[in-house]
């Protein structure tokens, strides 16, 4: 097994390594997504629209189900298949930007993933808006070569032109809603009907050309909404959609419960994690209640709960007041720009502290990859471009944690590096109080977002392999540097055992 990022600072992507062959597999022409574009972030306001005027995504998912339920799909949406007991599934999530770091992860993936069952998508499978004519080249090229189904549950993106794509692609062709009738002025609804952002005339054309690469029977994926659950081998996977808000609208959380009422072991998939970067996120569902509540519930027999929407990799094992240890992933490495994990300040929630924590990109590696984006942005490489040793060095300091990975001796925490990590965000330890409080994570990684900057590795993309078994299951957060050493043998940045029984 190859060294992972906690090995050496060569297993994490550094140095001068031989780059891999997923240069060969991006398309000629690539859509370079930048979240400072002014037309692509007009084109992605339905989320701003929604939080402003009111959220229409509970009514339009609900004439969903219905049109798919009136297609024939099973009234509980649970999809049956006839996998054995012990199987194996691939997990990727916020995977669609169609660029060099989306592909770079298509190789390891492929190999770690050669004889699993099926994977799954966990939040926002298509930027920057879920456009139809974009799954050509960031979903079925990339995935051609992955001979099982995939199955996906929306992000927020996926929401932004209505989820029509994604229902064509995932949900049997599902042919589009009829148009409801126009509010009437001047309330808030109208304003945000007049507002709203709407899929161009003709998306969709290419879409069944794009369909040929992933057409083989085996790879045929129809699940019955943009919720659902898999009954497979001894284990039930809940897939949760939860729109542009990061909510559950009340007839979703109904049948959640009731879904989860089956006695079988059961794992969660959502685009919305419940535990990320230091803190609890439950989220809310309609008329009452949490999804963590459901997941909790000792009757329910939730073991793991695995959400995308941040673009990075983060475990939070948190044992709950019975004695059982709920499993809490956040796994969105899969293509999309990197999120900070150096932003995560030191980790204290629901009795996980640092000991039990575990990241992906590690906090100096992170640390080290901003300062060199932002070292190549500003034109100042030499002041602000920090080492993959003394990013390191800088937050065990800043921390008071011992590194993953140690620093090459004779690394100095100097005035500069302490400067630019403090410049970067670099999280503080609980018992120290900043002299002022930035909103970090939103200055670093949504408004000056490197997703048009990382041409080259290593990227820090990360994807999930989970063997199952009637007793257990195993799971391995493999990484995908962009360097050819990484796709031959992906490594294991993060593994746990979790029992069923």
């Amino acid at each position: 097994m190859s060294d992972s990022s906690r090995d050496t600072a060569a297993g994490a992507g550094w140095g001068d390594a031989e780059r891999g062959v997923y240069r060969h597999l991006v398309p000629e022409r690539v859509e370079k997504i930048s979240w400072l574009n002014p037309r692509l972030l007009w084109a992605a306001r339905n989320g701003v629209l929604a939080s402003w005027f009111g959220d229409p995504t509970g009514s339009t998912r609900d004439r969903w189900v219905a049109q798919r339920a009136a297609a024939g799909a099973p009234a509980d949406k649970v999809i049956r298949r006839d996998d054995p007991d012990r199987f194996s599934f691939m997990v990727l999530g916020d995977t669609g930007e169609g660029d060099e770091p989306q592909y770079a992860v298509v190789p390891g993936f492929l190999t770690v993933g050669q004889d699993t069952a099926f994977a799954v998508i966990a939040s926002d499978v298509i930027y920057p808006v879920g456009s139809a004519d974009d799954y050509d080249t960031k979903f079925f090229r990339p995935y051609r070569d992955y001979p099982a189904p995939i199955y996906a549950v929306p992000g927020n993106h996926d929401w932004y032109e209505g989820l029509g794509a994604f229902m064509r692609v995932f949900c049997d062709d599902a042919p589009p809603l009829p148009p409801e009738p126009a509010p009437r002025p001047p309330g808030r609804a109208w304003l945000r009907s007049l507002l709203w952002h709407r899929p161009r005339p003709g998306d969709g054309r290419r879409l069944d050309a794009a369909r040929a690469q992933r057409s083989a029977p085996a790879q045929r994926a129809v699940q019955p909404g943009p919720y659902w659950a898999i009954d497979a081998g001894p284990v039930r996977i809940v897939g949760i959609d939860t729109g542009l808000l990061g909510t559950l609208d009340a007839a979703q959380g109904a049948w959640l419960r009731e879904v989860s009422r089956d006695p079988r072991p059961k794992i969660l998939v959502t685009g919305s994690p419940l535990y990320v970067d230091g803190e609890h996120h439950p989220c809310a569902i309609e008329g009452g209640g949490t999804v963590d509540e459901i997941v909790r519930d000792p009757a329910h027999h939730y073991v793991l709960a695995i959400g995308g929407d941040i673009h990075n990799y983060q475990r939070y094992p948190v044992r709950l007041a019975d004695g059982r240890t709920l499993q809490y992933v956040v796994a969105g490495g899969g293509g999309a720009f990197t999120h900070a994990t150096h932003t995560i300040p030191r980790v204290d929630v629901a009795g996980v502290g640092e000991d039990d924590f575990r990241c992906y990109p590690l906090r100096g590696d992170s640390l080290a990859f901003y300062s060199r984006l932002y070292g190549r942005r500003l034109h100042l490489r030499r002041f602000f471009t920090l080492t993959e040793d003394e990013g390191a060095a800088v937050i065990a300091r800043r921390l008071g944690v011992e590194p993953a990975r140690a620093p090459a001796p004779g690394t100095r925490v100097t005035w500069r590096t302490r400067l630019v990590a403090s410049l970067l965000g670099a999280g503080r330890r609980p018992d120290r109080r900043a002299r002022f409080r930035l909103p970090v994570r939103k200055i670093y990684t949504q408004l000056f977002s490197p997703g048009s900057a990382t041409y080259s590795p290593p990227f820090f993309k990360c994807f999930l392999r989970l063997d199952v078994s009637p007793e257990a299951v195993r799971l391995r957060c493999h990484a995908a540097t962009g360097n050819r050493a990484q796709e031959l043998d992906p490594p294991v940045e993060d593994e746990v055992l979790i029992p069923l029984v």
